[in-house]
């Protein structure tokens, strides 16, 4: 922090607690849930005869295998490209969604050169994928439902670019 600044506590940073609540969206559901079942399950069309993983839960299998069967060809087609995605979420991202909760929650700057390029990677993966289900060998038939279910992973890096453009001490004010 730098000279004469104090941190700005989180009751002052109502717009923090909607980053707080998507890294903790994504370090409690997606991650461990959704993106593990597709390194567990290599195979969507053939659980019949491969049986559930010990991890996910098979409800959660299901319902990401329901909605990549109705909605998102790509998901379940897990071509290489997509699987390079999912280990990039689980090697880096994963971790830091932890360590965002805490530093957004307490305030610390330090999480500032990792938040622009978690940012910078979020909007590069997710460009990637939307240009598959635009235009790719698994384009969506339901072409807005994904869109919509992915809004949230560009919103969210372009908002977190702006947070932690705007000073080199996001979370700090002058003292006094």
């Amino acid at each position: 922090m730098a000279k004469n600044t104090q941190s700005i506590p989180l009751k002052n940073r109502p717009w923090d607690r909607l980053f707080i609540a998507f890294f903790a969206l994504n370090f409690f559901f997606i991650c461990p849930i959704v993106d593990m079942e597709q390194l567990t399950v290599s195979e969507p069309t053939r659980m019949e005869e491969n049986g559930y993983p010990a991890w996910p839960p098979a409800p959660f299998i299901d319902l990401v295998h329901w909605y990549g069967f109705t909605y998102d060809p790509a998901l379940i087609a897990r071509p290489p490209w997509w699987q390079a995605t999912i280990w990039i979420d689980m090697f880096f991202f994963w971790p830091f969604y932890g360590f965002a909760i805490y530093a957004f929650w307490k305030g610390r700057n330090w999480i500032r050169l990792g938040a622009i390029v978690w940012a910078s990677v979020m909007l590069t993966n997710v460009t990637i994928i939307m240009y598959e289900e635009f235009f790719g060998p698994y384009a969506s038939p339901h072409l807005w439902n994904v869109v919509a279910a992915n809004l949230a992973w560009i919103v969210m890096p372009i908002l977190t670019l702006w947070r932690m453009g705007k000073s080199v001490y996001p979370f700090s004010e002058k003292a006094g």
